[in-house]
Protein backbone atom coordinates (compact mmCIF):
# COMPACT_ATOMS: atom_id res chain seq x y z
CA UNK A 1 0.00 0.00 0.00
CA UNK A 2 1.78 3.24 -1.04
CA UNK A 3 -0.22 5.20 1.31
CA UNK A 4 -1.71 4.85 5.12
CA UNK A 5 -3.20 7.89 6.40
CA UNK A 6 -4.74 10.72 3.62
CA UNK A 7 -6.79 13.49 3.50
CA UNK A 8 -9.07 13.02 0.90
CA UNK A 9 -11.03 16.21 -0.75
CA UNK A 10 -14.18 15.97 -2.13
CA UNK A 11 -15.96 19.01 -4.20
CA UNK A 12 -19.23 19.91 -3.41
CA UNK A 13 -20.64 19.76 -6.84
CA UNK A 14 -19.38 16.25 -7.29
CA UNK A 15 -22.40 15.50 -4.71
CA UNK A 16 -25.01 17.01 -7.50
CA UNK A 17 -24.60 13.74 -9.45
CA UNK A 18 -26.75 13.99 -12.43
CA UNK A 19 -28.81 16.64 -10.82
CA UNK A 20 -28.16 20.60 -11.05
CA UNK A 21 -28.31 21.03 -7.28
CA UNK A 22 -27.73 19.20 -3.90
CA UNK A 23 -26.93 15.70 -2.91
CA UNK A 24 -27.61 12.69 -5.11
CA UNK A 25 -28.19 9.55 -2.85
CA UNK A 26 -26.77 7.51 -5.49
CA UNK A 27 -23.26 9.57 -5.97
CA UNK A 28 -23.52 9.56 -2.63
CA UNK A 29 -23.21 5.88 -1.96
CA UNK A 30 -21.04 5.39 -4.53
CA UNK A 31 -18.66 7.64 -2.70
CA UNK A 32 -18.78 5.92 0.52
CA UNK A 33 -18.73 2.43 -0.65
CA UNK A 34 -15.09 3.62 -2.22
CA UNK A 35 -14.32 4.83 0.69
CA UNK A 36 -15.33 2.15 2.94
CA UNK A 37 -13.25 -0.29 0.68
CA UNK A 38 -10.55 1.28 1.19
CA UNK A 39 -10.57 1.62 5.54
CA UNK A 40 -11.38 -2.32 5.31
CA UNK A 41 -7.83 -2.34 3.46
CA UNK A 42 -6.15 -0.07 7.10
CA UNK A 43 -6.14 3.14 5.53
CA UNK A 44 -6.73 6.17 7.86
CA UNK A 45 -8.88 8.82 6.20
CA UNK A 46 -9.90 12.13 6.75
CA UNK A 47 -12.19 14.22 4.21
CA UNK A 48 -12.86 17.21 3.42
CA UNK A 49 -15.57 18.52 1.36
CA UNK A 50 -16.83 21.75 -0.10
CA UNK A 51 -20.21 23.42 -0.20
CA UNK A 52 -20.46 24.70 -3.71
CA UNK A 53 -23.54 22.71 -4.80
CA UNK A 54 -25.32 24.37 -1.75
CA UNK A 55 -24.03 27.74 -1.64
CA UNK A 56 -20.76 29.19 -2.49
CA UNK A 57 -19.74 32.25 -0.92
CA UNK A 58 -17.61 33.90 -3.66
CA UNK A 59 -20.80 33.35 -5.85
CA UNK A 60 -22.40 35.32 -3.29
CA UNK A 61 -20.39 38.30 -3.09
CA UNK A 62 -20.89 38.77 -6.23
CA UNK A 63 -24.18 39.57 -6.23
CA UNK A 64 -23.90 41.57 -3.79
CA UNK A 65 -23.81 39.40 -0.61
CA UNK A 66 -21.25 40.50 2.24
CA UNK A 67 -18.04 38.69 1.48
CA UNK A 68 -17.69 37.06 4.89
CA UNK A 69 -21.80 35.98 5.74
CA UNK A 70 -21.57 34.79 2.10
CA UNK A 71 -18.10 32.31 3.45
CA UNK A 72 -19.84 31.41 6.62
CA UNK A 73 -23.52 30.42 4.81
CA UNK A 74 -20.61 28.49 2.20
CA UNK A 75 -18.79 26.77 5.33
CA UNK A 76 -22.40 25.66 6.41
CA UNK A 77 -23.06 24.01 3.49
CA UNK A 78 -20.13 22.27 3.73
CA UNK A 79 -21.24 20.55 7.48
CA UNK A 80 -24.55 19.49 5.30
CA UNK A 81 -22.63 17.76 2.97
CA UNK A 82 -20.58 16.59 5.71
CA UNK A 83 -23.40 15.15 7.83
CA UNK A 84 -24.55 13.32 4.29
CA UNK A 85 -20.99 11.86 4.03
CA UNK A 86 -21.37 10.36 7.27
CA UNK A 87 -24.68 8.79 7.12
CA UNK A 88 -23.76 7.14 4.11
CA UNK A 89 -20.18 5.81 5.29
CA UNK A 90 -22.16 4.33 8.36
CA UNK A 91 -24.83 2.72 6.12
CA UNK A 92 -21.41 0.71 4.59
CA UNK A 93 -20.87 -0.24 8.27
CA UNK A 94 -17.64 2.53 8.61
CA UNK A 95 -17.26 4.26 11.67
CA UNK A 96 -17.02 7.50 11.56
CA UNK A 97 -17.72 11.47 12.56
CA UNK A 98 -18.04 14.99 12.39
CA UNK A 99 -16.10 17.69 13.47
CA UNK A 100 -16.26 21.41 12.91
CA UNK A 101 -14.18 24.11 12.34
CA UNK A 102 -16.68 26.31 14.39
CA UNK A 103 -18.50 25.13 17.80
CA UNK A 104 -21.86 23.72 16.43
CA UNK A 105 -22.49 21.41 19.04
CA UNK A 106 -24.43 18.56 18.99
CA UNK A 107 -24.49 18.75 15.07
CA UNK A 108 -20.22 17.67 15.41
CA UNK A 109 -17.50 18.09 17.87
CA UNK A 110 -15.47 21.37 17.96
CA UNK A 111 -12.11 20.34 15.66
CA UNK A 112 -8.54 19.56 16.98
CA UNK A 113 -5.75 17.41 15.61
CA UNK A 114 -5.23 15.78 18.38
CA UNK A 115 -8.73 14.68 18.45
CA UNK A 116 -8.95 13.96 14.64
CA UNK A 117 -5.53 12.05 14.58
CA UNK A 118 -6.84 9.97 17.83
CA UNK A 119 -9.56 8.82 15.61
CA UNK A 120 -8.05 7.90 12.85
CA UNK A 121 -5.52 6.02 14.78
CA UNK A 122 -8.83 4.18 16.02
CA UNK A 123 -9.77 3.51 12.46
CA UNK A 124 -12.59 5.42 12.51
CA UNK A 125 -13.08 8.66 9.58
CA UNK A 126 -13.08 11.66 10.63
CA UNK A 127 -14.69 14.17 7.97
CA UNK A 128 -13.54 17.81 8.98
CA UNK A 129 -15.89 20.36 8.51
CA UNK A 130 -16.49 24.56 8.31
CA UNK A 131 -13.66 24.65 6.48
CA UNK A 132 -10.80 27.37 8.37
CA UNK A 133 -13.17 28.26 10.26
CA UNK A 134 -12.33 31.70 8.74
CA UNK A 135 -13.96 33.91 5.46
CA UNK A 136 -12.30 34.44 3.02
CA UNK A 137 -10.29 30.68 2.71
CA UNK A 138 -11.44 27.87 0.02
CA UNK A 139 -12.27 24.26 0.89
CA UNK A 140 -9.26 23.48 -1.07
CA UNK A 141 -7.10 25.69 1.52
CA UNK A 142 -8.70 24.30 4.38
CA UNK A 143 -8.14 20.89 3.31
CA UNK A 144 -4.18 21.60 2.93
CA UNK A 145 -4.74 23.05 6.18
CA UNK A 146 -5.93 19.70 7.86
CA UNK A 147 -4.26 17.15 5.57
CA UNK A 148 -0.90 19.02 7.13
CA UNK A 149 -2.15 19.20 10.51
CA UNK A 150 -3.35 15.38 10.88
CA UNK A 151 0.27 14.90 9.11
CA UNK A 152 -0.95 13.32 5.78
CA UNK A 153 1.29 11.19 3.42
CA UNK A 154 -1.03 12.77 0.61
CA UNK A 155 -4.03 14.91 0.28
CA UNK A 156 -5.91 13.42 -2.61
CA UNK A 157 -8.08 15.40 -4.56
CA UNK A 158 -10.92 13.77 -6.21
CA UNK A 159 -12.61 15.48 -9.14
CA UNK A 160 -14.50 14.58 -11.93
CA UNK A 161 -11.33 15.23 -14.46
CA UNK A 162 -8.76 12.32 -14.42
CA UNK A 163 -5.58 14.47 -13.47
CA UNK A 164 -3.84 18.07 -14.42
CA UNK A 165 -3.93 19.14 -17.99
CA UNK A 166 -2.41 21.72 -19.83
CA UNK A 167 -5.76 23.74 -20.84
CA UNK A 168 -9.25 22.38 -19.30
CA UNK A 169 -9.65 18.88 -21.08
CA UNK A 170 -13.88 19.70 -21.25
CA UNK A 171 -12.97 22.85 -23.32
CA UNK A 172 -9.64 21.84 -24.95
CA UNK A 173 -9.92 18.46 -27.10
CA UNK A 174 -5.74 19.13 -27.24
CA UNK A 175 -5.03 19.19 -23.69
CA UNK A 176 -2.55 16.99 -22.44
CA UNK A 177 -2.60 15.22 -19.09
CA UNK A 178 0.66 15.16 -16.59
CA UNK A 179 1.67 12.46 -15.00
CA UNK A 180 3.63 14.61 -12.01
CA UNK A 181 3.94 18.12 -12.07
CA UNK A 182 5.51 20.65 -9.69
CA UNK A 183 4.04 23.50 -7.89
CA UNK A 184 6.01 25.85 -9.40
CA UNK A 185 4.59 24.53 -12.49
CA UNK A 186 1.37 25.42 -11.62
CA UNK A 187 2.39 28.78 -11.14
CA UNK A 188 3.89 29.25 -14.05
CA UNK A 189 1.18 27.52 -16.41
CA UNK A 190 -1.59 28.86 -14.50
CA UNK A 191 -3.26 25.90 -13.92
CA UNK A 192 -6.39 25.69 -12.35
CA UNK A 193 -5.76 22.97 -9.67
CA UNK A 194 -6.39 24.85 -6.45
CA UNK A 195 -6.39 27.96 -5.36
CA UNK A 196 -2.80 30.26 -4.59
CA UNK A 197 -3.23 30.30 -0.87
CA UNK A 198 -3.77 26.36 -0.87
CA UNK A 199 -1.21 25.57 -3.42
CA UNK A 200 1.52 27.48 -1.24
CA UNK A 201 0.80 25.77 1.83
CA UNK A 202 0.98 22.44 0.50
CA UNK A 203 4.70 23.82 -0.91
CA UNK A 204 6.03 25.36 2.47
CA UNK A 205 4.93 22.18 4.41
CA UNK A 206 6.02 19.42 1.68
CA UNK A 207 2.21 18.28 1.40
CA UNK A 208 2.70 16.17 -1.70
CA UNK A 209 -1.09 16.59 -3.87
CA UNK A 210 -2.93 13.71 -5.90
CA UNK A 211 -5.55 14.75 -8.84
CA UNK A 212 -7.58 11.53 -9.90
CA UNK A 213 -11.23 11.29 -11.01
CA UNK A 214 -13.26 9.86 -8.42
CA UNK A 215 -16.65 9.24 -9.93
CA UNK A 216 -15.13 5.90 -11.20
CA UNK A 217 -15.75 3.50 -9.33
CA UNK A 218 -12.29 1.58 -7.96
CA UNK A 219 -10.05 4.44 -8.48
CA UNK A 220 -10.13 5.68 -4.64
CA UNK A 221 -8.24 1.87 -3.82
CA UNK A 222 -6.06 1.98 -6.83
CA UNK A 223 -4.58 5.26 -6.34
CA UNK A 224 -4.16 3.58 -2.53
CA UNK A 225 -2.78 1.36 -4.11
CA UNK A 226 0.13 3.34 -6.14
CA UNK A 227 -1.36 3.04 -9.55
CA UNK A 228 -0.50 5.84 -11.90
CA UNK A 229 -4.47 6.97 -12.58
CA UNK A 230 -4.18 10.54 -12.05
CA UNK A 231 -1.62 13.72 -11.49
CA UNK A 232 0.89 13.89 -8.66
CA UNK A 233 1.81 17.58 -7.71
CA UNK A 234 5.16 17.82 -5.81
Amino acid sequence: MKFKRILLKLSGESLVGDGLFGIDQQRLTDYAVQIAEIVKMGVQVGIVVGGGNIFRGLSGSAKGFDRVQGDQMGMLATVINSLAINQALQQQGVKSSVLTAIRMEPIGEFYSKQKAVARLENNEVVIISGGTGNPYFTTDTGSSLRAIEIEADVMLKGTRVDGVYTADPEKDPNAVKFSEITYDEIYMRNLKVMDLTATTMCKENNMPIYVFDMDTEGNLKKVVLGEQIGTLVK
